[in-house]
């Protein structure tokens, strides 16, 4: 690992994602236009050789992005069935999702 990689854990949608300067992650919906920019809470931080987790000094660190676009995830299908009843259900499934740019980790 070379020593200047600069990344960082953030929390985002529920979940936890590696994100660095230009990366694109696709997290859940959020409430925010295409064009914003939107701040992530860090939960790690790696400096070259420098590994940040004390939240006091995480507090101070920002994770800026910028709303590209909304999406939708993939149709899942649900089908539910009970032999010898007639019993069949079927129900669909989008995730609203929101897909990021990583701008800064300051």
């Amino acid at each position: 690992m070379s020593s200047n990689v600069v990344y960082a854990i953030v929390k985002a949608g529920g979940r936890q994602e590696k994100v660095a300067v230009g990366d694109v992650v696709v997290v859940d919906r959020l409430a925010a236009e295409a064009g914003s920019t939107v701040e992530l809470p860090a939960l790690l931080l790696v400096d070259g050789e420098k590994v940040t987790t004390d939240a006091g000094a995480l507090a101070k660190v920002k994770v800026t992005a910028e709303v590209v676009r909304d999406e939708k995830g993939p149709k899942i299908d649900i089908l539910k069935y009970k032999n010898k009843t007639g019993y069949r259900k079927r129900q669909g499934h989008r995730q609203a999702l929101t897909r990021l740019k990583v701008t800064g980790i300051k």
